[in-house]
């Protein structure tokens, strides 16, 4: 069993997410069948078809949030320090390039979120910058060409 690793943020995100499924949108979906049950012949009721789909989608989505959950591997990126790029880690690179800076948290998968500066940790930059310290140049494979990144500050957050 693979471990899936997260922040404690990314973690409590899950929990909210499947607290939400299993109190509001389970029995919301179970009160539509019922409803669209009382309308007769199911065979032709589009609202019936239209909840059942609904209903095994958010099963779905409670069995993978707590297929996600039995597996997780919570880090608490507040306890962490050191000098090298790890899970976790805020860092500060600057393009080589353009000389554009940016700063990107390496988080689980289902926490990442570009816009919000946070990257997969299974995204290639953040595979590149695994293990590098302050001052170390990664160079990054993209659909654009190879990039170059310059490390400037690995801060924990």
């Amino acid at each position: 069993m693979e471990k899936v690793p997260m922040t404690v943020g990314g973690y409590q995100a899950l929990d909210e997410e499947l607290k939400r499924l299993k109190t509001l949108e389970r029995p919301a979906v179970i009160a539509a069948i019922a409803e669209a049950r009382s309308h007769g012949d199911l065979s032709e009721n589009a609202e019936y078809h239209a909840a059942k789909e609904r209903q095994g989608w958010i099963e779905g989505q409670i069995a993978e949030i707590e297929d996600k959950m039995a597996r997780a591997q919570v880090i608490d990126v507040s306890k962490l320090s050191g000098t090298q790029v790890k899970f976790g880690a805020t860092v500060s690179v600057v393009d080589e390039d353009t000389e554009e800076e940016a700063r990107y948290q390496i988080v689980g998968e289902h926490e990442a979120d570009v816009k919000s500066g946070r990257i997969s940790i299974a995204s290639p930059i953040a595979r590149a910058m695994i293990g590098k310290e302050t001052g170390d140049v990664v160079e990054v494979n993209t659909p654009g060409g190879t990039k170059a990144y310059e490390i400037l500050k690995v801060e924990w957050l």
